[in-house]
């Protein structure tokens, strides 16, 4: 059993985040800016903490001694507040949280990042080399919630070049998360259902159809937890579906929608994404248990 803090434990991903890792056996301490009555954090220790405060996101870190630190706090949606208010908050938010529970001697530091890092969607146009996207494909983000998110992963080898591998650090690039309720109906971040994000591949297509359950993004997060001390400090995973939210190949869709990439899109075949999830599986054995196939299927036996 470890003694985890989740920063953001509140959030879409945060709850069942926060629910997975509980059922596995850790002790789990959620924080976020206010406490929440989500059926997932029932008997969860839920701490109530604007940690754009340094000096909060330092005491409650000495408060609450945990053994390893999970990053999620931040402005969850491109776009979603002015440039330079995501950009200040995220970043901040990385460097005080991170800094702190470093600081203090919290042995495995987790932070999430993003695919957008990668710059896909970029007004001036997107053409990889190659896909699928992998964490060897350069990041090149073009607006301020994929930079300040890049940020993060920054920060994490600035405070490794402090600590060296006393602490143990990883980052992870979640795809489009998609929370238990929503394969039942409930809208997705972006607003729409799963089911018209299938109808319409004009709404999945800014994220070049990525996704992936938020229960396999918990289970991930368990499985990096146990292996931080095996592999190299400080590595970045892609943390997505084995396949794509489409019903059509990407090999047809990406061209329509993102142009610069058809040529690197010919070489997805089938229902494969553009974002690969092979390191998580090389290095720490994972691999997503959910697609979104099997779990519109079991929606509909359910309601049969």
């Amino acid at each position: 059993m470890t003694r985890i803090l989740v920063t953001g434990g509140a959030g879409r991903l945060g709850r069942t985040l926060v629910a997975g890792l509980g059922a596995s056996g850790h002790e789990l301490v959620s924080v976020d800016r206010e406490i929440s009555d989500a059926p997932e954090l029932a008997g969860v220790e839920q701490l109530a903490v604007d940690l754009a405060h340094a000096g909060q996101a330092a005491e409650v870190i000495e408060r609450t001694r945990p053994e390893a630190l999970i990053h999620l706090a931040a402005i969850a949606v491109p776009f979603s507040a002015p440039e330079d208010v995501i950009m200040r908050t995220n970043a901040g938010l990385a460097v005080s949280v991170m800094g702190a529970a470093a600081a203090a001697g919290v042995g495995r530091i987790v932070a999430a990042s993003s695919p957008t890092v990668i710059g896909y969607g970029a007004p001036t146009g997107w053409a990889p080399d190659r896909l699928p996207i992998d964490e060897d494909t350069p990041a090149r983000p073009w607006n301020a919630y994929g930079l300040s998110k890049l940020l993060i992963e920054q920060t994490i080898g600035m405070l490794r070049r402090q600590t060296g591998d006393s602490t143990r650090y990883a980052a992870f690039r979640p795809c489009y998360v998609i929370a238990p309720e929503e394969w039942a109906g409930a809208p997705t971040q972006q607003g729409h259902t799963v089911r018209e994000r299938l109808d319409d591949p004009a709404l999945s297509a800014p994220a070049v159809f990525n996704y992936v359950d938020a229960r396999d993004v918990s289970a991930f997060a368990d499985t990096l937890l146990a292996a931080m001390d095996d592999i190299p400090n400080g590595e970045v995973f892609f943390v997505g579906a084995d396949d794509a939210l489409a019903r059509e190949p990407l090999s047809d869709l990406i061209p329509r929608f993102h142009p610069g990439a058809a040529r690197a899109a010919a070489e997805l075949t089938g229902t494969a994404p553009a974002f690969s999830n092979a390191k998580a599986r090389r290095l720490l054995g994972w691999r997503p248990q959910r697609t979104w196939r099997e779990e519109l299927a079991t929606q509909v036996s359910r309601h049969a």
